[in-house]
Formats: structure tokens, sequence, C-alpha cells
């Protein structure tokens, strides 16, 4: 017997289960499950009791034990922002029962026992205190920079990269962990600047730097040259600026890269001298110095920017 003829029987078959308890509201005749079309219909008179009722099983299909244990799935997804991927039990830290109400004496020994070889078993032997340590760093910064969660998992998967490789000995973990979320920021296409991230990190400037050259040539990541248009929307936003002013100062940016005027020069100095020219010529009140706090960099970076930029436009319309 072929496969699906097998299937065709078996679908028979529950079309002709009846539903005990279960009877035709209008003959009182037998109800059937129809599964295949989600319905419950009366096997006399043929009345619809029941249409699209909730498919309860699995979306997948298995035709052995083999094939339905490596389909079969349970529990929360996995991420590789945790150093265990998310798979072990957290116990909370609040002597509290699921009603809110305290723990005894005895019970919150008890737990904080539990707590201690939970803590001990999560991390077996070095390599995992290593990598808690740092996708805790990696967490913490990307949570004070505002990044999203898929620079996040692409942090993490760079520093376990890193990690398997041996590429750690003679580098700290704050440092390694640091240039990695610089990494995917640059990736993912919302770049912070080195500033920015020195601000957030434990490290000094020239050490995260420093790694994240040796980190990038090591692990060969295709990490492209940031592109000052990707500062703009971060900027105009936090200077409450008009979509107009975001779009003029793109087109600015566009321009430059026309005449060349980019080259060589900081895309943050860039940007941050775009957004205040584009404020000024679609009047929209702005200083130089709240674009200076702003994008952290200094009130004479974006005054020479500024010049070039105007500049480079002129120079297109001329």
């Amino acid at each position: 017997m072929s496969e699906r003829t097998h299937l065709r029987e078996r679908n028979s078959q529950r079309e002709t289960e009846t539903d005990e308890g279960l009877t035709c509201p209008e003959c009182d005749g037998h109800v059937v499950t129809d599964e295949e079309h989600g319905e419950t219909v009366c096997s006399d008179c043929g009345l619809v009791v029941e249409a699209d009722s909730v498919d309860r099983g699995p979306e997948w299909r298995a035709f052995d034990s083999r094939e339905k244990d490596e389909k079969s799935r349970v529990g929360a997804p996995t991420t590789n922002t945790m150093h265990d991927k998310g798979l072990s039990t957290n116990i909370d830290w609040r002597d509290q029962d699921a009603y809110g109400r305290s723990l005894s004496g005895r019970q919150r020994q008890k737990m904080q026992r539990l707590r201690k070889w939970n803590e001990r078993f999560r991390t077996r032997d070095s390599k995992e205190r290593n990598l808690k340590q740092a996708l805790g760093e990696i967490d913490r910064m990307a949570s004070a920079l505002g990044l999203p969660d898929n620079v996040r998992e692409t942090a993490s998967v760079i520093y376990r990269r890193a990690l398997d490789e041996d590429l750690l000995p003679g580098r700290s973990i704050e440092g390694v962990s640091t240039s990695c979320v610089y990494a995917a920021a640059r990736m993912a296409g919302v770049p912070r600047s080195l500033d920015e991230i020195s601000d957030v990190s434990r490290v000094e400037k020239s050490e995260i730097a420093r790694t994240y050259r040796y980190v990038v040539r090591e692990l060969k990541l295709e990490v492209k040259p940031a592109d000052p248009e990707q500062y703009v929307p971060r900027f105009a936003s936090a200077l409450e600026l008009s979509d107009e002013a975001e779009m003029r100062a793109k087109q600015l940016l566009k321009n430059a890269k026309e005449k060349g005027v980019h080259s060589g020069k900081s895309p943050v100095g860039l940007a941050a001298a775009a957004v205040y020219a584009a404020a000024l010529l679609t009047n929209e009140k702005t200083t130089q110095a709240a674009v200076s706090e702003v994008a952290d960099i200094s009130e004479v970076t974006i005054r020479n920017r500024y010049h070039e930029l105007l500049e480079a436009e002129e120079g297109l319309i001329a």
C-alpha cells in the first residue's frame, strides 16, 4: 500500500469519528469531525455544526519516530546573547512564591543553596565564565547605546568566534567585547562612533580601535566603511528636526560624495555638519553647540565640514 493511499484512508477514518456527547441541534443526528477541513458536521442532515476549528497538532508531518524526534521542539527559542543559549534554568533572586508571598526562613535557605549550585552548573569551566562576562558586557553596552536586538545577536556571534579561534590571550574581555559591538553596529547599518562606544565601555578608545582592527582582520569580517548618511536620522531625531531637514542633510552628503569631499573625512563630522547646514537651509533653529553635543564632536570640525559641504553643492549647481 502506498503512503498516499494510507494517508487517504486515515483521513477517511477521522471523518467518520463521532464526537461523544454532541448531537445535531436540528435532527439530533450523529455529529462527526472532519479534521482535514476543520469542520464538525452532522452525518444525517449535513448541517455544519462548527467551522474553522483550531488544529492543535504540529505544523509539520513525520512518518517515523526518528523524524518525529528531529522535528519536535519545546521551550523558548535559543539565543546567542546568553552563554548557555538560554537553555538553562534561571532562579529568581526574590524570595517570593508565585503569588508574591514571602518565603519562610527555611525555604529561603533552600533557594539560596539552589541558586549557588545552579550558578556553578551554568559556568562549569573558565571558557563559559569568560563568555558569560563578555556577553553581559555586550548586552550592557548595546542597551546604553540603544542598539537593536539583531546587533546584540551579531556581536555575541562575533565574540564566540573570537573565543573559539583563541584570539583572546593578551587582550582584555572588555576590549574584545567592545570591539565586537562596534563591528556589529557597523555591519547592521546602525553605526556608532568610537567616542560613543568608548563612553559606555570600560577600556580606552585606543585599545578599542586596536582590538577592533585585530578582530576584523583575524575573523575576516566584511565591514564596510561607515556611511555618513547612516548617522543623519539619529542626529536629526535628537535635535528634533523635521523630515525636510533630514532629507536635505542626506542630499548634501550625496553631493559631497559626487565631488569626492567625503574622502579621508570622519563620517561623524560630515553627518553633523550636514545636519547643521540642512537646519539652516530649512530655517529651523539649532546651534553648532547643540549639534556638537549630540554628535560628540567639536564645533571646529562642524564649521570646517560645513563650509566644505556648501562649496561642494555650489560647485555642482554651477
